[in-house]
């Protein structure tokens, strides 16, 4: 029974990974557009772009682009690149934790991350934010299992999204507190050095960013709306980063705040390993909340802080097969595993039309952060309900494929819960 159900998480995995290659449509928008323009320019003539987004994550899609070029497809191999990514990150997740955590777990942790997190809205993108993700991910768990490279991955990962430096700060202070070992914070300077290093080649100046010039949004009915640079107060920042209807990660990764540690006790490597996660993560929130930025504009969910997936999927794949003897935290499980299905399923299928509800348009493109970021029925996760839009066959296939696999996610929480609440009553009705 236990080789089968093994087999056939493994067989949801995959197919999950081909549901979102081949189901969900892929593209070249926004900020991925940019990246792809800067690519293309520096294979066809030499000359290194001086924008602002980093190549180090675009480099590593050369192969797909060139590959693109030889069999006249175009930007379509590039736009799965984050595919590929992904994919190999979750096969380097299972080799190196394998024989670090019980494999049950492993397994539902890996499903979670494919049908149960903002991971299943950003594939379909050829943003940065799943490079850094990954790479990051990767290497920390590289570091705790003591192989080697794990530092070069997190550095690598790190330098291609230049604010993550805040991020790795947190995980080598992290790290050294918990080991001893100062050398570790050597990965920021060197993660810095990357950065610096970069900017020189590209813009003649380890100091020019790019982001020079206008770096600041519209003026709004916001009050700190308009300013540059990171302008906005802390304290609404990380308000808005945690607990906002189309923004906050109480909503969007609801199992990074439920309690885990006394789960961990007997796995140490998991354990030190959500803490370096958990380290990072606060590092971009703290970084990314006083940026004028914050919300990542009209990008489904909260951009910037995809990263808070993986420890939050953790997290619940960890209360789902280690259970609690009171009733309180496994309904919290329940409540947070259902709600982080609707995120990875809602995300996948109705990502391009909810992320920019026109209710929340004023004068044209300019957006009204009040009824976007804070309304709740314009929030990406729930403004499916308000506009019933009509969906395709491919979106139909993937909402039913992606709930069905939510429901085998739930069956042992539920049950769980099921059990508790059936023995109370039980005994309630006996005592009478």
């Amino acid at each position: 029974m236990k080789k089968a159900i093994a087999r056939l998480e493994i067989g949801l995995i995959v197919a999950g990974l081909i549901a979102i290659a081949v189901l969900r449509p892929h593209g070249l928008w926004g900020d991925g557009g940019v990246r792809y323009t800067d690519l293309t320019q520096l294979l066809t003539t030499g000359a290194v772009p001086d924008g602002k987004y980093s190549m180090i994550g675009p480099l590593f899609s050369a192969p797909l682009w060139l590959a693109g070029q030889f069999w006249d497809v175009g930007e379509s191999w590039v736009a799965h690149y984050n595919d590929v990514v992904f994919a190999l990150g979750l096969l380097a997740f299972y080799w190196l934790l394998r024989d670090r955590m019980p494999r049950e777990i492993l397994r539902t942790f890996l499903l979670l991350l494919v049908f149960a997190s903002m991971f299943a809205k950003h594939l379909t993108l050829y943003y940065g934010e799943v490079f850094t993700a990954v790479l990051v991910a990767v290497g920390t768990i590289a570091v705790v299992t003591g192989r080697r490279g794990g530092w070069v991955a997190i550095v690598t990962g790190v330098a291609n999204t230049p604010a993550s430096l805040a991020g790795l700060g947190f995980l080598a202070l992290r790290r050294a507190w918990d080991t001893r070992r100062v050398w570790c914070l050597a990965a920021i300077f060197a993660a810095g050095g990357l950065v610096l290093a970069e900017a020189w080649i590209r813009r003649g100046s380890p100091f020019l960013t790019g982001y020079e010039g206008r770096n600041q949004g519209f003026d709004s009915v916001m009050p700190y709306s308009g300013l540059p640079g990171f302008s906005y107060p802390l304290l609404f920042g990380l308000l808005s980063l945690l607990l906002s209807f189309g923004k906050g990660l109480v909503f969007f990764a609801p199992g990074l705040f439920l309690p885990v540690r006394e789960r961990l006790k007997d796995l140490p490597a998991v354990g030190a390993l959500y803490g370096m996660w958990l380290a990072f993560t606060v590092g971009l929130i703290l970084l990314y909340a006083n940026y004028w930025a914050w919300s990542g504009a009209h990008f489904w969910g909260p951009r910037y802080l995809l990263f808070a997936s993986l420890p939050a999927c953790l997290v619940l794949a960890v209360r789902a097969h280690r259970p609690y003897e009171a009733l309180l935290p496994n309904v919290l499980t329940l409540v947070a595993l259902a709600l982080s299905i609707w995120v990875g399923v809602s995300g996948a299928v109705f990502g391009d039309i909810a992320a920019t509800p026109a209710g929340c348009r004023a004068e044209g493109l300019r957006y009204e952060e009040a009824l976007c970021y804070y309304t709740p029925e314009f929030s990406a996760l729930w403004y499916p309900f308000v506009a019933h839009p009509t969906l395709d066959a491919a979106q139909v296939t993937y909402l039913v494929f992606g709930l069905a696999v939510g429901v085998f996610l739930l069956a042992r929480p539920a049950l769980v819960v099921f059990r508790e609440v059936y023995g109370r009553g039980l005994a309630i009705v006996r005592s009478r």
